[in-house]
């Protein structure tokens, strides 16, 4: 890579027909905002600096990004691109390279900016496309030789022009000891009366800068954003390539159409993950994991051998070898489960941990607590782990049995291998290898007559 490199991001745009208070660049694809896309591919090439231009939304753009390693600035009023790049000059080392990107434009591909930035800093490198349909953007116009000898708007094109098929991407590599010179004579004189980062081809000419191109593999990388068709159309385009990649790996997917990953998903061997799964976050799933119909995992890890049933959400857990977890489960954070548990059907757990071979199959609520090997849960059971003003700890040891229906008043601990009737509520520690009930009574009432409805008048 060049030493030095300079990376400009553009993001003072106002996407009009986005609809939408929130600026173009915060709108999210794939779980983040647009332009963090961006900066993730532009942090790849190790640049000395990257400062991003914003302009419309005000500070929600420096407010809403990580500012490490990051330059924001200002662009107001909104002149242009090469107007905009100006307002960054001042804050550009004297770097051998400027890259200029767009944060609309997320899916650019590490691989092509590195083929922008590795003729150096010597040239006028320009990103182009090949497009069926080209219009709306700017035509890369070439002398009979096929030398570039300037780019034409398509507002400015002539019919001629406006049949080009190659078109101008925005996106382009600066020599770094030409860039102030060439954005000080760039004018407005245009339709737009706009400041066109692209008029720097001209002058690059008149210089006998060599101008260079690079032709993008694939045109969904250079696709920006501009409507929410497009968001949608771009967020499609995201998952069917990163689920192509896990197929490639081995993962074995029912549709991969219907496969969202908001983050990162890592998988092992034999992985199958069935339809309409949303992975957010961090997410690892070891070999021959099953994630089972319309399931959410955030911030998870899942071992190896365990089955996670369909309508399942899971939340930064970390959950052991061959368990098995649903339907209709959910895991809060704070879940950590050892090998061979099984959490049921309409079962909460949140900041619990679960040892080997437990189980908690239906309808209970496990919070706050620490449950030992080989336990069995009821259905029906609730830890009371609020008191109205603070949390407290439920201790369930090793081999305890506990019934239907039982409430477990924290703080309180349960004893190794002890049993709780239906129906309990426990609110003292309960011994070790003993039976604890409520002393309840049943009563029968003679000739009761259940409650008839009264007939109408009518």
């Amino acid at each position: 890579m060049p030493s030095g490199l300079n990376v400009v991001i553009l993001a003072a745009g106002q996407g009009k027909r986005m609809r939408s208070r929130l600026p173009k660049v915060l709108h999210s694809l794939a779980g983040r905002p647009l332009i963090t896309h961006v900066i993730e591919a532009a942090r790849a090439l190790k640049p000395a600096r990257i400062c991003v231009v914003y302009g419309h939304g005000g500070e929600q753009v420096p407010q809403a990004l990580p500012s490490d390693g990051v330059t924001f600035v200002k662009q107001q009023p909104q002149l242009g691109t090469g107007h905009a790049l100006a307002q960054a000059l001042p804050h550009l080392g004297s770097g051998a390279l400027t890259l200029v990107l767009y944060g609309d434009v997320p899916l650019i591909g590490e691989e092509t900016l590195a083929a922008m930035i590795a003729g150096g800093g010597d040239r006028l490198t320009l990103l182009t496309a090949e497009l069926e349909d080209p219009s709306g953007y700017g035509r890369i116009v070439r002398s009979r030789r096929g030398s570039i000898t300037g780019i034409v708007e398509e507002k400015d094109a002539s019919a001629e022009q406006r049949k080009i098929r190659e078109i101008n991407t925005g996106i382009m590599a600066l020599p770094g000891a030409r860039l102030a010179g060439w954005l000080a004579k760039l004018t407005d004189r245009n339709a737009q009366r706009e400041y066109y980062l692209t008029d720097v081809v001209p002058l690059a000419l008149a210089d006998r800068v060599p101008i260079a191109n690079v032709k993008v593999r694939s045109t969904w990388e250079i696709l920006g954003v501009n409507s929410k068709q497009q968001l949608a159309q771009l967020e499609r385009i995201y998952q069917w390539q990163h689920a192509t990649r896990l197929m490639e790996a081995g993962v074995t997917l029912a549709d991969p159409m219907r496969l969202d990953v908001r983050g990162r998903l890592a998988c092992g061997a034999d992985v199958r993950i069935d339809v309409n799964c949303v992975f957010e976050g961090e997410v690892k799933l070891a070999d021959h994991v099953e994630i089972g119909a319309n399931c959410v995992l955030r911030n998870t890890e899942v071992g190896p051998g365990t089955r996670i049933e369909p309508f399942t959400y899971i939340d930064t857990a970390r959950i052991g070898a061959h368990c098995r977890i649903g339907p209709y489960a959910r895991l809060r954070p704070g879940t950590r489960l050892a090998q061979e548990v099984h959490i049921g059907n309409f079962v909460e757990v949140k900041e619990a941990e679960f040892g080997a071979r437990s189980k908690a199959n239906h309808l209970a609520y496990i919070g706050d607590a620490t449950v030992g090997r080989d336990v069995n849960v009821g259905a029906g059971t609730i830890t009371c782990n609020y008191d109205g003003a603070n949390k407290h700890r439920t201790v369930i040891e090793d081999d305890v049995q506990i019934g239907s229906d039982v409430q477990l008043v924290a703080p309180v601990t349960i004893g190794k291998g002890a049993t709780i009737g239906a129906g309990t509520t426990v609110w003292k520690p309960a011994p070790a290898g003993e039976l604890t009930v409520n002393q309840k009574s049943q009563v029968t009432k003679p000739g009761w007559k259940r409650p008839q409805k009264k007939k109408s008048d009518s």
